[in-house]
């Protein structure tokens, strides 16, 4: 266990950051509490980009990889400040629990792994080969992997470990997600003589009930890729007598490892172009939603939302090492998936970085109601980094 000061520094510091109130695209003041901590503490260099990621940098006095340690530090909103038993931007700890937006998903982790570069580096005197650095991103909740797409191109990591909950276990792969559009295009009309016009919206219909017969991919690790339906609008709305025009409906897609975003959508396609054949007044078409959000750095952050699936071999030379490092630091992780999508997706999937996750709580803690992660889990996974750097660099 941390002890004395150490482990109040990491706990003063992961009260900070809850009290950084910081939904995406207001990331600033948590951004600027890691960056405060990094340059007090004899980090080497402490660079914001464009997008508003933080990232510190710590280099050893030898040649050797980069090791990325990734947490993002935008938060999902808080909805009804009242149903909390706790205030969700106050740091307080109530038996043992540090309670607030943020505390399991994920400033727990990122306060983590920013107090134990500082610890590595005092304690090997910066004896080690390569560089330790810490990523505060920005923007995950929206969009996963694409401000993660200019840390990798900036820096190049040879490694990344990514601190989603874990319960301190390591994850070697996990599903992506692709949010998929369908679009059918009917004709106006009043509804008082609706065989004058197209109703989009039964022409949707048929679509979803099509779609629902698709065989989903599959993976003997990963599971199914799975295809649901999220959401349906049409237009115009409210109808107000008209005949609706537009219909778009919204699926959730999961990624296997391998998939392409035209493997993907390859099988909607065939499946449209096959309906539209036998139905003359059916027109429809299938894309990626694309999504667009401001960045609290006043540039834009948007990108296709297609987020690739990744998954290592767990006997690798680079995951055995870190788990016997853990092992050796009294740890007894299991080797395991995510069931959620994380920045993992570019730097695997897209990127073809090795990856491994390694983090503190549970992942069912994450968006809910009196948020919270206990203590002994947070400065046990300081432990787990340290162990990671000491894997990796030394």
């Amino acid at each position: 266990m941390l002890k004395g000061n150490r482990e109040q520094e990491l706990i003063e510091l992961a009260q900070k950051m809850i009290q950084a109130k910081s939904y995406s695209g207001e990331e600033k003041q948590a951004a600027e509490t890691i960056g405060e901590f990094c340059k007090a503490n004899g980090f080497d260099d402490v660079i914001y980009d464009r997008y508003g990621n933080v990232i510190g940098i710590i280099k050893g006095n030898r040649p050797g990889p980069k090791v990325l340690f990734d947490g993002h530090i935008d938060t999902v909103p808080v909805s009804d400040e009242s149903k909390w038993t706790q205030k969700p931007f106050a740091g307080e700890i109530v038996d043992g629990k540090l309670y607030g937006r943020g505390t399991s998903d994920m400033k727990g982790a990122v306060s983590a792994f920013t107090a134990a570069a500082k610890y590595f580096a005092e304690d090997t005197n910066r004896d080690f080969a390569g560089e330790i650095l810490i990523a505060g991103v920005v923007h995950e909740e929206c969009f996963e992997g694409i401000a993660a797409r200019e840390i990798s191109k900036n820096f190049k990591p040879d490694y990344v470990i990514i601190g989603e909950a874990s319960q301190l276990n390591v994850k070697i792969g996990q599903r992506g997600r692709g949010e998929i559009v369908v679009e059918t295009f009917g004709k106006p009309a009043h509804s008082a003589n609706p065989e004058k016009g197209i109703n989009a919206v039964y022409k949707m219909s048929k679509v979803i009930n099509a779609i629902r017969d698709l065989v989903p991919t599959e993976h003997p690790v990963l599971g199914k890729g799975i295809l649901e339906l999220t959401d349906i609008k049409s237009a115009p709305y409210p109808g107000a007598s008209v005949v609706p025009e537009y219909c778009r409906a919204t699926y959730d897609r999961r990624l296997l490892v391998g998939e392409t975003k035209e493997s993907v959508i390859a099988p909607i396609r065939e499946l449209l172009d096959k309906l539209m054949a036998e139905d003359s007044e059916l027109k429809a078409k299938v894309s990626y939603a694309v999504g667009e959000e401001m960045c609290y750095t006043g540039n834009k952050i948007e990108g296709e939302r297609f987020f690739p699936g990744w998954l290592y071999d767990q006997d690798e030379a680079w995951v055995q090492a870190v788990v016997k490092e853990l092992n050796n630091a009294g740890f007894n992780p299991e080797i395991t998936q995510y069931n959620f999508c994380t920045n993992g997706s570019h730097y695997a999937g897209e990127a073809g970085i090795k990856t491994l996750g390694i983090g503190p709580s549970r992942e069912n803690l994450a968006h809910t109601v009196d948020e919270y992660i206990e203590i002994e889990q947070l400065t046990k996974v300081c432990e787990c980094y340290y162990g990671v750097m000491k894997a990796l660099l030394v």
